[in-house]
């Protein structure tokens, strides 16, 4: 399983490289789509300026491409909008090309009619991930959206275990010859929303919708719910503070995913070489593992060495039969 982590700035790339990752994922908002178009429609859902979220200018992208030509370690644009007007595609189309003949050949996509766009246009050179936010759920998704060139499937925050795992054998046994890449969520941001059923805007201006406090809960006819008890933020670094899946790795890796998605595009830059560390470290105590107990066992000894957040993406009742 390999390791893909948000990139926000230039001066991120090296140290998340260095602390283990395997590809990294940044935005890329232009200024002529800025300037035209602002924040109310967005070009990758990160319509943020005053701190280091995404790329600029194309000689920001110029100087990330010779970077990943020393290191090695490919990037991947984002233009994962829920959707975007059809008089939008010219210029999408373009830009995409731009970044392709840079050098990027990857990119992360959740509008099914511009992907349907550009394989209609028989863009060569590209590889397409098929982006959360897409809010993809089961193989014959997955299979239309085959059709379209996607070379990998990013499960959407709300997927469980079983359903990725049926989604995986079933596309693997219709196209045994051509697997597609599937990646998971694992560190970070596990929000309420699913990505493709959340009309939050990330930007400057609004507060995150995913941030503003709330309470779950069912609602009684003349009865007020109680606000639960919470325990307090802690003080400095914690391993998957906002979202963690490292203990359903072993099923995670036996469902077929081969990617771990990291997200951390806006964290601060210490805190994201940690997690890519700790999730580096936690990929190696799988690798050595006879068992789903014994990594279990370890990575928690090695990887926490003390309390860990409780905010589990896979709660274990997913996978129990796993």
């Amino acid at each position: 399983m390999k390791i893909a982590a948000g990139l926000g700035s230039l001066d991120q790339y090296i140290p998340y490289v260095k602390a283990g990752a395997d590809e990294l994922f940044c935005g890329y908002v232009p200024e002529e789509w800025a300037l035209s178009h602002g924040t109310m429609t967005p070009l990758n859902r990160r319509e943020v300026l005053y701190c280091n979220v995404q790329l600029g200018s194309q000689s920001e992208l110029e100087i990330l491409k010779n970077m990943m030509d020393y290191y090695g370690v490919p990037v991947t644009i984002t233009l994962n909008s829920l959707y975007y007007l059809p008089s939008q595609y010219t210029f999408l189309e373009e830009l995409i090309l731009k970044c392709r003949d840079l050098g990027f050949t990857s990119f992360i996509l959740a509008d099914p009619a511009l992907l349907l766009y550009l394989h209609q246009k028989k863009i060569s050179g590209c590889r397409f991930h098929l982006s959360g936010e897409t809010g993809e759920v089961n193989h014959l998704m997955v299979e239309e959206m085959r059709s379209f060139g996607i070379s990998r499937v990013i499960f959407h925050r709300k997927n469980t275990i079983p359903d990725m795992q049926e989604c995986i054998e079933q596309e693997k046994s219709l196209h045994p010859d051509d697997p597609l890449e599937y990646e998971a969520f694992v560190l970070n941001e596990m929000c309420h929303f699913t990505g493709g059923f959340c009309n939050s805007l990330h930007c400057d201006e609004l507060a995150h919708i995913c941030r503003v406090p709330y309470i779950l809960g069912g609602c009684r006819e003349n009865k007020t719910l109680e606000e639960p008890e919470t325990s307090p933020e802690p003080e400095g670094y914690l391993t998957g503070q906002s979202g963690c899946g490292l203990c359903a790795l072993w099923q995670l890796d036996l469902a077929g995913i081969t990617h771990a998605k990291l997200v951390s595009r806006g964290n601060y830059r210490e805190d994201t070489i940690q997690d890519i560390s700790k999730l580096r470290l936690a990929l190696k105590i799988l690798e050595q593992s006879d068992s789903r107990e014994a990594y279990v066992r370890d990575m928690k000894k090695q990887v926490f060495d003390g309390p860990c957040s409780k905010r589990c993406y896979y709660p274990v009742t997913e996978y129990n039969g796993i």
